[in-house]
């Protein structure tokens, strides 16, 4: 198995409540971020921290990425963290701080991929999955963005 730990940064001119109510809405993220085609509620419960999803992500290569995703903690306005398994395993956690005027969101992925091609080709296609990650990610700090009606400030 190859292992990743990848991290992104975005900042928006916008209340940090405006941006965890779309981030902390997990089957809404298609209708903001192009690189998940599809989220699926696997199971409900009173409280978010025991719900799952399965989401099936597309990338900017000729390949998908399929993911059970258990969330584990909510902090509101602060922090949802979930661990993911199928074409990877691991932890995802996205962190939320207000800065001055800003909302910076940091997301970061603790993973260790299953795809046997990928695990196969990482030696040498590991910066090219690193690049397609931080696509996907870029392309959801600027959806964010838009579905907001706000400025993209920083991203990383």
């Amino acid at each position: 198995m190859a292992k990743y730990v990848l991290i992104s940064k975005w900042g928006f001119d916008a209340p940090i409540d405006t941006v965890w109510d779309a981030i902390y809405d997990i089957e809404g993220w298609p209708l903001w971020w192009p690189s998940v085609e599809r989220v699926t509620a696997v199971s409900s419960a009173p409280v978010r921290q025991f719900e799952a999803y399965t989401i099936i992500w597309k990338t900017r290569l000729p390949y998908k990425m399929t993911f059970d995703t258990q969330i584990t903690r909510v902090e509101t306005a602060s922090l949802l963290e979930a661990t993911v398994v199928g074409d990877a395993h691991g932890l995802g956690r996205c962190d939320l701080n207000a800065d001055g005027g800003l909302t910076v969101v940091k997301y970061t992925w603790d993973i260790e991929t299953k795809k046997w091609w990928m695990n196969l080709t990482a030696p040498l296609a590991r910066p090219v999955f690193e690049w397609n990650h931080n696509e996907v990610m870029r392309a959801g700090a600027k959806g964010l963005a838009s579905w907001l009606n706000t400025t993209l400030v920083e991203i990383d």
